[in-house]
């Protein structure tokens, strides 16, 4: 029973720490886009023009 003394506001602190970070991150934006980067995975991405030295003087043997 003593222990209750104990662990119960240990636990009101931790449920009080979780809904101050929960609300942290709502005002913070976190979870304004959450199925953005699921989707980006499925489109590729568009080529980068690669600037190779040796690309236009290739000479044939």
């Amino acid at each position: 029973m003593d222990s209750l003394y104990i662990l119960v506001p240990i636990a009101v602190v931790f449920v009080a720490a979780a809904v101050w970070i929960f609300f942290w991150a709502v005002d913070n934006n976190q979870f304004d886009d959450l199925e953005g980067p699921a989707h980006s995975i499925l489109f590729d991405e568009p080529n980068k023009k690669s600037h190779n030295k040796n690309s236009g003087n290739q000479e044939s043997a």
